[in-house]
């Protein structure tokens, strides 16, 4: 997995699968969310997306009031986000 940034943009590629991933995430975001109020986090080609990262996604939107919007490349990932009613949570959009 890969993740790097634009200003306000996070891209993601590869597959969110280890622990070391997820702090890698948290990094990149609290480092942009220190200066922005809304993000954009684009998963480009993960299929899937641990529970840790879903808790911590709603921390940022329900806790922090982060307008949080989650591009993602894989229609797996956008239905199981679809089926735990997250894609108004995190604004998802299939791109």
């Amino acid at each position: 997995m890969e993740v790097n940034n634009s200003l306000s943009l996070i891209t993601i590629n590869g597959n969110i699968k280890k622990i070391t991933d997820l702090h890698e995430i948290k990094n990149f975001v609290d480092n942009v969310v220190n200066e922005y109020d809304s993000i954009t986090i684009h998963l480009v080609d993960s299929i899937s997306m641990p529970s840790a990262v879903i808790g911590y996604f709603n921390k940022l939107v329900l806790h922090q009031n982060i307008d949080l919007h989650l591009k993602v490349g894989n229609s797996a990932l956008y239905n199981l986000l679809e089926d735990l009613n997250l894609t108004s949570v995190f604004r998802v959009s299939l791109v």
